[in-house]
Protein backbone atom coordinates (compact mmCIF):
# COMPACT_ATOMS: atom_id res chain seq x y z
CA UNK A 1 0.00 0.00 0.00
CA UNK A 2 1.45 3.38 -0.99
CA UNK A 3 1.59 6.42 1.24
CA UNK A 4 -1.20 8.04 -0.82
CA UNK A 5 -3.66 5.17 -0.30
CA UNK A 6 -4.84 6.21 3.18
CA UNK A 7 -5.55 9.84 2.25
CA UNK A 8 -7.32 8.73 -0.95
CA UNK A 9 -9.49 6.31 1.04
CA UNK A 10 -10.28 9.03 3.59
CA UNK A 11 -11.20 11.45 0.80
CA UNK A 12 -13.49 8.86 -0.79
CA UNK A 13 -15.12 8.15 2.57
CA UNK A 14 -15.77 11.85 3.18
CA UNK A 15 -17.41 12.20 -0.24
CA UNK A 16 -19.51 9.06 0.34
CA UNK A 17 -20.63 10.18 3.80
CA UNK A 18 -21.72 13.54 2.42
CA UNK A 19 -23.46 12.17 -0.65
CA UNK A 20 -26.05 9.98 1.08
CA UNK A 21 -27.80 12.77 3.01
CA UNK A 22 -27.44 15.13 0.02
CA UNK A 23 -29.17 12.71 -2.34
CA UNK A 24 -31.87 11.97 0.22
CA UNK A 25 -32.56 15.66 0.78
CA UNK A 26 -32.78 16.29 -2.98
CA UNK A 27 -35.24 13.43 -3.33
CA UNK A 28 -37.33 14.77 -0.44
CA UNK A 29 -37.31 18.37 -1.67
CA UNK A 30 -38.16 17.58 -5.30
CA UNK A 31 -41.01 15.31 -4.20
CA UNK A 32 -42.22 17.94 -1.73
CA UNK A 33 -42.17 20.63 -4.43
CA UNK A 34 -43.69 18.46 -7.19
CA UNK A 35 -47.37 19.08 -6.27
CA UNK A 36 -46.70 22.81 -5.73
CA UNK A 37 -44.95 23.49 -9.04
CA UNK A 38 -46.49 23.09 -12.50
CA UNK A 39 -43.83 20.68 -13.82
CA UNK A 40 -41.03 18.61 -12.34
CA UNK A 41 -38.11 20.55 -13.88
CA UNK A 42 -38.87 23.52 -11.66
CA UNK A 43 -38.28 21.44 -8.51
CA UNK A 44 -34.88 20.47 -9.90
CA UNK A 45 -34.20 24.13 -10.61
CA UNK A 46 -34.97 25.10 -7.00
CA UNK A 47 -32.68 22.39 -5.65
CA UNK A 48 -29.84 23.38 -7.99
CA UNK A 49 -30.10 27.09 -7.12
CA UNK A 50 -30.16 26.32 -3.38
CA UNK A 51 -27.06 24.14 -3.88
CA UNK A 52 -25.28 27.01 -5.67
CA UNK A 53 -26.09 29.39 -2.82
CA UNK A 54 -24.79 26.89 -0.24
CA UNK A 55 -21.64 26.23 -2.31
CA UNK A 56 -20.93 29.95 -2.43
CA UNK A 57 -21.17 30.22 1.36
CA UNK A 58 -19.02 27.11 1.80
CA UNK A 59 -16.28 28.26 -0.56
CA UNK A 60 -16.24 31.74 0.99
CA UNK A 61 -15.85 30.26 4.48
CA UNK A 62 -13.17 27.69 3.75
CA UNK A 63 -9.46 28.29 3.45
CA UNK A 64 -6.70 26.36 1.70
CA UNK A 65 -5.74 24.15 4.68
CA UNK A 66 -6.19 20.38 4.95
CA UNK A 67 -9.03 20.62 7.49
CA UNK A 68 -10.95 22.92 5.16
CA UNK A 69 -10.22 20.56 2.25
CA UNK A 70 -11.90 17.77 4.23
CA UNK A 71 -14.97 19.94 4.82
CA UNK A 72 -15.07 20.79 1.10
CA UNK A 73 -14.95 17.08 0.21
CA UNK A 74 -17.66 16.19 2.73
CA UNK A 75 -20.02 19.13 2.17
CA UNK A 76 -19.09 20.45 -1.27
CA UNK A 77 -18.30 17.38 -3.32
CA UNK A 78 -20.32 14.87 -1.28
CA UNK A 79 -23.41 16.61 0.08
CA UNK A 80 -23.92 19.43 -2.42
CA UNK A 81 -22.68 17.33 -5.33
CA UNK A 82 -25.39 14.75 -4.72
CA UNK A 83 -27.98 17.33 -3.65
CA UNK A 84 -27.72 19.22 -6.93
CA UNK A 85 -28.26 17.39 -10.17
CA UNK A 86 -26.99 18.47 -13.55
CA UNK A 87 -27.83 15.14 -15.18
CA UNK A 88 -31.49 15.37 -14.11
CA UNK A 89 -31.64 18.90 -15.45
CA UNK A 90 -30.34 17.66 -18.81
CA UNK A 91 -32.84 14.77 -18.87
CA UNK A 92 -35.69 17.17 -18.10
CA UNK A 93 -34.53 19.52 -20.86
CA UNK A 94 -34.44 16.59 -23.28
CA UNK A 95 -37.99 15.67 -22.25
CA UNK A 96 -39.14 19.24 -22.93
CA UNK A 97 -37.49 19.21 -26.35
CA UNK A 98 -38.89 15.79 -27.25
CA UNK A 99 -42.38 17.04 -26.38
CA UNK A 100 -41.82 20.22 -28.36
CA UNK A 101 -41.87 22.48 -25.30
CA UNK A 102 -39.00 24.55 -26.66
CA UNK A 103 -40.05 27.73 -24.86
CA UNK A 104 -40.01 25.99 -21.50
CA UNK A 105 -36.66 24.37 -22.29
CA UNK A 106 -35.10 27.73 -23.13
CA UNK A 107 -36.54 29.32 -19.97
CA UNK A 108 -35.24 26.43 -17.86
CA UNK A 109 -31.74 26.73 -19.31
CA UNK A 110 -31.59 30.50 -18.87
CA UNK A 111 -33.10 30.54 -15.39
CA UNK A 112 -30.87 27.64 -14.29
CA UNK A 113 -27.68 29.33 -15.46
CA UNK A 114 -28.55 32.85 -14.33
CA UNK A 115 -30.14 31.70 -11.08
CA UNK A 116 -27.25 29.39 -10.26
CA UNK A 117 -24.67 32.08 -10.96
CA UNK A 118 -26.53 34.71 -8.93
CA UNK A 119 -27.04 32.26 -6.07
CA UNK A 120 -23.34 31.35 -6.05
CA UNK A 121 -22.33 35.03 -6.02
CA UNK A 122 -24.85 35.73 -3.25
CA UNK A 123 -23.49 32.80 -1.23
CA UNK A 124 -19.94 34.08 -1.66
CA UNK A 125 -21.03 37.51 -0.40
CA UNK A 126 -22.96 36.03 2.55
CA UNK A 127 -20.05 33.80 3.51
CA UNK A 128 -17.41 36.52 3.35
Amino acid sequence: MSDGAAPAATDALLVALGSVPGAWLRFAMVNHLAPRLPRRPWGTLVVNVVACLAMGVLVARLGPGPADRSWLLLLGTGFLGSFSTFSTLMAELLDDLRHRRRGQAVKLILVSLAGGWLALRTGLALGA
